[in-house]
């Protein structure tokens, strides 16, 4: 009868201290994230992977396709759909959000919380964009672009971090 509860009482003992490395196990995954986000966002060469558009007349619409943003150096390399009404849009229907051209007026901080925040202006043959990217320290995403002859749009997604992913 005394091994029982000797067994059962080391049992208890077990169980609580397992949960506790688990939990700390959990906050050192989260900042290990936090860190390779911030890396990867400090470094200016990134991709951020779309999954969500939502124009500024519309509904939210999941992207089944792939689509990207992505920045390297003074570059931006622009793989995203256009959903919204355009006010000039040249012969044949464009190209939608999808160019490669220098980046000008680049301007990165961070909030008191982590977050980036990324503006930067690009000159594309279509139109002129303004882009506002805030980069969370879990690794999401949120884009928002204003274009000049069209209506603005945001995409919603995750950063490739290439660690891990």
């Amino acid at each position: 009868m005394k091994n029982i509860r000797l067994f059962f009482l080391w049992g208890i003992v077990l169980f609580v201290g397992g949960q506790s490395l688990f939990a700390q196990t959990k906050k050192e995954k989260r900042a290990q994230k936090e860190l390779q986000v911030k890396e990867v966002v400090n470094s200016g060469q990134f991709t951020i992977d779309v999954n969500r558009a939502i124009p500024m007349n519309g509904r939210s619409i999941n992207l089944t396709s792939s689509y990207s943003l992505e920045l390297r150096g003074d570059s931006v390399f622009s793989y995203l759909p256009y959903f919204g009404q355009a006010y000039s849009v040249p012969y044949g229907g464009g190209n939608g959000l999808r160019f490669k051209e220098p980046v000008k007026e680049y301007d990165l901080s961070y909030t008191k919380k982590g977050v980036a925040r990324i503006k930067f202006h690009v000159r594309a043959n279509e139109d002129n964009y303004t882009f506002n990217v805030q980069i969370f320290p879990n690794g999401s995403a949120t884009i928002g672009i204003v274009p000049v002859n069209k209506q603005s749009i945001t995409f919603y997604g995750e950063i490739a971090t290439g660690k891990g992913e």
